[in-house]
């Protein structure tokens, strides 16, 4: 079993992988950052358990569907596997931002079954890293320290400078992970 301070939970797009306006609409288009892998397997061979939580819009909007995402975060892990690393779950919101669901960030659905799925009473101590102000918002009412990255969304995210008191910054997953492993 995993314990909550010992768990990172990443934002997907524009923290592992490259972001785009347009969505990531195939397995072609989902580019993972040359840093990141190397970043959670060494995260893993710490001892850390990695989970993912991100907002898949696209599905809602007819622009990929649930078996190509899957092909995405099956080529994910098939990447970190690799690298000597694990994913020890992967969550994501499907809706739409007006779908009124309660898993879309920033609210805490997501973070809620990553919890959950892997059988902790808290995420009292995790962090959930982000390049967005609501992968922050999601993070910090379940307890877990917040840092923001620079890549994806992150620099027009800093730039605005709300909402990011509590969060730690870093220019990548790599700087982030660099500075966790060695304090």
């Amino acid at each position: 079993m995993a314990e909550a301070t010992r768990l990172v939970i990443l934002d997907r797009d524009g923290v592992i992988n490259l972001d785009s306006d347009d969505y990531i609409r195939s397995l072609d288009e989902w580019i993972p950052y040359p840093t990141a892998i190397e970043a959670i397997a060494r995260l893993s061979r710490a001892g850390w358990a990695v989970a993912i939580a991100t907002n898949q819009s696209g599905i809602a909007r007819g622009y990929y569907d649930e078996a190509t995402l899957a092909l995405m975060h099956a080529e994910l892990e098939r990447q970190v596997n690799e690298a000597g690393g694990s994913i020890a779950h992967i969550a994501y919101c499907p809706h739409g931002p007006n779908d009124g669901c309660s898993c879309r960030k920033p609210l805490p659905g997501l973070l809620a079954e990553v919890r959950d799925a892997l059988d902790l009473p808290s995420l009292e101590g995790s962090w959930m890293v982000g390049d967005s102000l609501r992968d922050l918002q999601a993070g910090e009412p379940m307890g877990c320290h917040v840092a923001l990255v620079r890549t994806g969304k992150g620099r027009r995210t800093e730039a605005k400078g709300v909402g990011l008191d509590k969060a730690f910054i870093f220019d990548d997953l790599s700087a982030f992970v660099d500075w966790l492993l060695n304090p």
